[in-house]
């Protein structure tokens, strides 16, 4: 859901992610943890439906969002201002670089070490830190404009 801001999409996405890593199990040389052997399936996955939202017109992938969500009575003053800030922290999220988003993401949303940030991310410890770093970096010089 953090990469992806969809509900549907992410649903969609952590079934093809099962279903990969189901189907691949027996090639898993556990070299890392799977939990970051998960995630790096997870990451592909979620990288495909973003290039596919480039060249999907916006019309349709707002109409299939809309499609999936359920409908609600007008939310309480708490869940408007938790969307809008959901909805800015995505606008700032937006404009950090796609492999410090993704490092960031993976540290504080999915909650992995760096070495298995690293490991879902393709680099090395030192490197995953240093993407963190920076998204963190952008992301406090983007929230003081």
């Amino acid at each position: 859901m953090a990469l992806l801001g969809s509900a549907s999409e992410a649903d969609d996405a952590l079934q093809d992610t099962l279903l990969a890593a189901h189907s691949s199990f027996a090639t898993y040389r556990g070299d890392g943890s799977l939990r970051s052997w998960l995630f790096s399936i997870a990451r592909r996955r979620c990288a495909r439906v973003l290039e596919r939202r480039v060249t999907q017109p916006d019309i349709e992938r707002r109409a299939a969002d809309e499609a999936g969500e359920v409908t609600t009575p007008v939310p309480a003053d708490a869940l408007v201002e938790a969307r809008r800030r959901a909805e800015a922290a995505r606008a700032l999220l937006a404009r950090v670089r796609p492999t410090e988003r993704e490092a960031l993401l993976l540290r504080y949303e999915a909650g992995l070490s760096y070495r298995e940030v690293g490991e879902a991310c393709g680099v090395d410890e030192a490197t995953a830190r240093k993407r963190v770093s920076r998204a963190l970096a952008r992301l406090r010089e983007f929230a003081k404009e």
